[in-house]
């Protein structure tokens, strides 16, 4: 008799293999899923979120039609150094090893998109005239992305900073020792432009010890008509 308790278990379940059976074959349903199902009490397995999509430069959706995709991070403090991207390809970047203390600029061609130029300039120690050369002879349509490092401006003078002024900043005429600035501008620019940032180096809100926090700008740079002849 007490063999009757067991029995009734093992008949129990040979009943529910048997019916799991059926109702697969008949219905076409997972026996695998079915039988979870049952045993965790009808349960549904949790769907995991789809991660959201990511478009070129890291851009959480893509550019318009003749527009380029772009990222500009500035350096933090004197360690991570900044970076500057364009349709999804490095221009300037630690890893590159193109990037120096200062201001970091990539020339583009505004038309086909090309990158002309890279080079760094040291705003602290170095010759301003080196940057004046650089800018001085840009060419109608040329774009001027621009990150900071660690010291963007102690060397900067009036022209330099004209010069800024004419590629459509606002910020440049202000421009202070250790500020934070990501900056796009371009030769020719009628208007003031919208891509820049500037975050003053303020001892009561810096991040860091004796620097601003890092600045990340992102957006979509659209591409300027061939000139006509």
């Amino acid at each position: 008799m007490r063999l009757a308790g067991p029995l009734r278990v093992v008949a129990v379940v040979f009943l529910v293999g048997i019916t799991w059976l059926l109702t697969s074959s008949v219905l076409g349903r997972d026996g695998g899923s079915f039988l979870r199902n049952f045993f965790s009490g009808g349960g549904e397995e949790p769907t995991p979120e789809p991660k959201p999509r990511k478009y070129k430069c890291g851009l959480s959706a893509p550019c318009p039609e003749k527009h380029m995709a772009f990222r500009i991070v500035s350096g933090a403090a004197n360690v991570i150094g900044p970076k500057i991207c364009l349709e999804d390809k490095i221009l300037m970047s630690s890893v590159r090893n193109n990037i120096g203390r200062g201001l970091n600029l990539a020339l583009v061609n505004g038309v086909t998109g090309e990158l002309l130029e890279v080079k760094s300039f040291d705003m602290w120690a170095g010759d301003v005239s080196e940057l004046l050369k650089f800018l001085r002879p840009l060419h109608e349509g040329t774009l001027v992305f621009v990150a900071s490092f660690d010291d963007p401006a102690t060397k900067l003078n009036d022209e330099a900073r004209h010069l800024f002024e004419e590629l459509g900043s606002t910020a440049a005429k202000e421009l202070a020792f250790r500020d934070s600035w990501v900056f796009v501008g371009a030769k020719g620019i009628e208007n003031k432009s919208p891509f820049e940032q500037r975050m003053k180096n303020s001892k009561s809100n810096n991040k860091y010890e004796g620097w601003p926090e890092s600045l990340e700008m992102d957006g979509c740079i659209p591409l300027r008509a061939p000139l006509e002849k």
